[in-house]
């Protein structure tokens, strides 16, 4: 059986995508995608992919609004979203209320850590604060919540930054070198490693979905393909902790904390049971 996939190179997919790692039941025709965020509308909104890579937040909306689809856990990276918050101002976390934040979209997953922590860490009442989004969410019924503000053609976070157009922006990784860039999490090393400390969770970004109609047994055999992928790739790992976990139980924390924060943000209209994430 042949089947439509998008999956990103890392470590963990590498030995897969190499084809390193076979199977004797399944074939897994990969997208021709270098960045797979780029296509997530096409795995929620068009059903294109039988396997895909996915955004915990993405999943967690379009699993609101019904999409055939179940997730499997295995993370293809996580990572501590503290030094992606910069300004050019030296804003502190509470220097949020009354500006103006600039953010590729409403639900980006990085954006959706950040706020959590804003709001649990450091007490920013987010209402208080204007977002500038650049896209529309990967989820077609998704609409902007009042309090944000679409930038104009041609902009980006970070020129909108420089130019002082907003106080402080989102960016992606890696943070350009740049002296005038400062992080509004103060130390967020140390930062990370509390919040990992206390929250007992790596804060994940993308896992993977397939389509409910496959049968149980291609869905076994997909995971059992990225876990041997993943152990090939866990050989010359140097992490302090596993960024990429797979399993239920090695994921269960993780997404708790991860629902929670998407639930209260009001990007989803209930608090999902981990278990129900992997249902049909």
């Amino acid at each position: 059986m042949r089947l439509k996939a998008l999956l990103g190179d890392y470590p963990v997919t590498r030995a897969l995508k190499e084809g390193r790692v076979r199977s004797d039941l399944i074939a897994l025709d990969f997208a021709d995608v270098k960045v797979p965020h780029t296509a997530f509308k096409r795995v929620v909104r068009d059903l294109e992919f039988d396997v895909a890579e996915i955004a915990i937040v993405t999943f967690l909306m379009a699993k609101s609004f019904g999409k055939p689809l179940r997730l499997l856990p295995a993370v293809m990276f996580g990572r501590f979203q503290h030094p992606y918050l910069v300004s050019t101002r030296g804003l502190a976390p509470k220097d949020l209320e009354g500006s103006r934040v600039a953010i590729r979209s409403s639900s980006v997953t990085t954006v959706a850590w950040i706020r959590g922590m804003l709001a649990d860490d450091y007490g920013v009442d987010l209402s208080r604060v204007s977002w500038v989004t650049f896209e529309d969410a990967h989820v077609a019924e998704y609409r902007d919540p009042p309090g944000t503000e679409r930038a104009p053609a041609g902009k980006t976070p970070l020129g909108m930054l420089l130019e002082g157009e907003v106080d402080a922006a989102v960016l992606a990784d890696p943070v350009p070198q740049d002296a005038r860039l400062k992080s509004v999490i103060p130390d967020p090393a140390a930062a990370a490693a509390d919040w990992h400390r206390r929250k007992g969770a790596i804060q994940v970004n993308h896992l993977i979905c397939v389509r409910n109609s496959l049968d149980p047994g291609v869905v076994q055999e997909v995971f059992d393909l990225l876990s041997r992928s993943k152990k090939m790739a866990d050989q010359n790992s140097n992490s302090p902790y596993d960024t990429s976990p797979f399993g239920i139980e090695a994921n269960r924390r993780n997404l708790e904390v991860a629902i929670d924060y998407v639930f209260r943000q009001k990007l989803i209209p209930k608090r999902f049971t981990v278990d129900e994430l992997f249902e049909r």
